[in-house]
């Protein structure tokens, strides 16, 4: 027989979805980039972010033909993250912090230019110069990254957070003479696993 279901109980979980523009991304900042922690600038990259994707993981498996006649199971060995997490942040006129913060932190990676010292420019443009990769434990931010998902009440917050983070590749932003837009800067992040966080939950939907 079907389950029979009051009123109430179909409004309690079927009437409140989940929304998806109640978010908060925390950015992490390695030692090498310090000047961009301080009152207000680590806020602000944060608080422009304007689209981020939840993680996604699935399991590894191999088939096992030979325990059953006939049958045919999978057994899990791993489990796979995705390779990437991309961030999208809204760009602020003049100073263009998000771009010039994952510019510097992938210039910092392969020995590239400071964005704030001019005097490497030269050297950069000649024809025979080469980036020399520093060593990993120097750029990776082991932890940090955070993303929070919660409701307009803020409540039953769920929190996924990265360990092993870098950037991997700032997206083209095409500009153009047309009617003008806002400009967003996406950023392609990498990390090793995540881990999900239940931060805390209302008595009215705790299980």
């Amino acid at each position: 027989m079907p389950s029979v279901r009051s009123v109430s109980n179909i409004k309690a979980n079927l009437l409140r979805p989940a929304t998806t523009s109640h978010f908060e991304v925390e950015i992490p900042i390695i030692n090498a980039l310090s000047k961009w922690r301080g009152i207000g600038k680590q806020d602000k990259i944060e608080l422009m972010c304007s689209e981020a994707s939840l993680p996604g993981s699935n399991l590894a498996t191999f088939e096992i033909n030979n325990d059953r006649t006939g049958v045919t199971e999978k057994h899990v060995h791993r489990r796979i993250f995705d390779d990437r997490i991309d961030l999208t942040f809204y760009v602020d006129a003049g100073l263009y912090q998000p771009i010039k913060f994952f510019e510097q932190w992938i210039s910092y990676i392969t020995n590239g230019r400071n964005i704030s010292d001019r005097d490497q420019d030269t050297q950069l443009m000649q024809s025979n110069y080469d980036y020399r990769i520093k060593y990993p434990d120097s750029y990776i931010a082991d932890q940090g990254l955070k993303i929070t998902k919660f409701e307009k009440d803020h409540q039953n917050l769920m929190q996924y957070e990265f360990t092993r983070v870098f950037p991997l590749a700032i997206n083209s932003m095409p500009v153009s003479y047309d009617t003008s837009s806002l400009l967003k800067c996406t950023v392609s992040l990498s990390y090793v696993r995540y881990i999900v966080k239940n931060i805390y939950r209302t008595a009215a939907y705790s299980q």
